[in-house]
């Protein structure tokens, strides 16, 4: 296949991603968190409350509200994830205009706040694994990252504090709560998506008995290890270190295995991207 088939592939898969992923948000918004007065975080929040406030229509306040974001996005992060952002966000607009006429299908507050925010957090999952966002914040959190201390994370966190709070005020306390309730699970989902279930882990593990455990972790487990030379900074004396990269699935078995050897071992546990296929699984004999 030649750059400009790849390429052109690339970019339809992107973009139907993109708009899958609106897709989902919008019944996540329009079916499950609005009809029962839960909001989400960042624009979309401030959109859904100045929906209720003003009657107008929440797909024009959130392609409106995020037009700035593009535009101070565009010039200082750059044009394919703005891109990227400002297709999903017109999807989403879209989407929750003709959503809004369909009744939820459920007056369950707790059951909507799961429900929304899982299906809410897939969608924005998918968008982020194409390569975008749906939230001119997020666009804000990304270039204030470069002048502040503060993470992304913990930007975007700062913004959805007071837009609860707000909720709290306009909808009431419970409803803020909910909304948070909402807001933990799409966090959680896009998690889900964005690393996948099968999430690598690194694991280095400092005992005594590292032979044994890394005999008893490539049988028992099918991974490689990698034996690194270590020295304690304490006693000098040498020794190995482990480290294997599993996936989050198999942490409790290789806490276990490590364990069951050797109880006072060391062990740290990191998230990591894999590339490669080095440390794939191998088969089980």
């Amino acid at each position: 296949m030649n750059t400009n088939k790849r390429n052109y592939l690339s970019i339809v898969l992107r973009t139907l991603m993109v708009t899958i992923g609106a897709c989902f948000s919008s019944i996540g918004l329009e079916i499950f968190l609005i009809p029962n007065n839960i909001i989400d975080g960042g624009i979309v929040g401030i959109s859904i409350i100045s929906s209720y406030l003003s009657g107008i229509p929440l797909g024009i306040f959130t392609l409106a509200l995020n037009i700035p974001f593009f535009l101070i996005g565009y010039k200082q992060i750059g044009k394919t994830f703005v891109l990227t952002t400002a297709f999903a966000v017109t999807c989403l607009s879209i989407g929750v205009s003709i959503l809004h006429p369909i009744p939820g299908v459920t007056h369950d507050i707790f059951l909507a706040a799961i429900f929304g925010g899982i299906i809410n957090g897939t969608g924005v999952g998918l968008i982020i694994r194409a390569g975008g966002s749906l939230d001119g914040t997020e666009i804000v959190a990304i270039i204030l990252d470069k002048k502040v201390s503060f993470s992304i994370g913990q930007i975007v966190m700062f913004f959805n504090f007071f837009i609860l709070i707000g909720a709290g005020f306009i909808y009431g306390w419970d409803r803020a709560m909910y909304s948070l309730v909402a807001y933990f699970i799409a966090f959680k989902m896009i998690d889900i998506v964005v690393e996948g279930v099968d999430e690598s882990k690194a694991v280095m593990i400092v005992s005594d008995r590292n032979e044994d455990i890394s005999q008893a972790i490539i049988d028992r487990l099918g991974r490689g290890v990698t034996l690194l030379n270590g020295q304690g900074g304490f006693s000098r004396l040498s020794t190995h270190v482990i480290y294997v990269v599993v996936s989050r699935l198999e942490i409790a078995k290789i806490k276990s295995i490590v364990h069951s050897f050797d109880n006072n071992a060391l062990v740290t546990i990191g998230s990591v991207e894999l590339a490669g296929k080095k440390y794939k699984k191998k088969p089980i004999h």
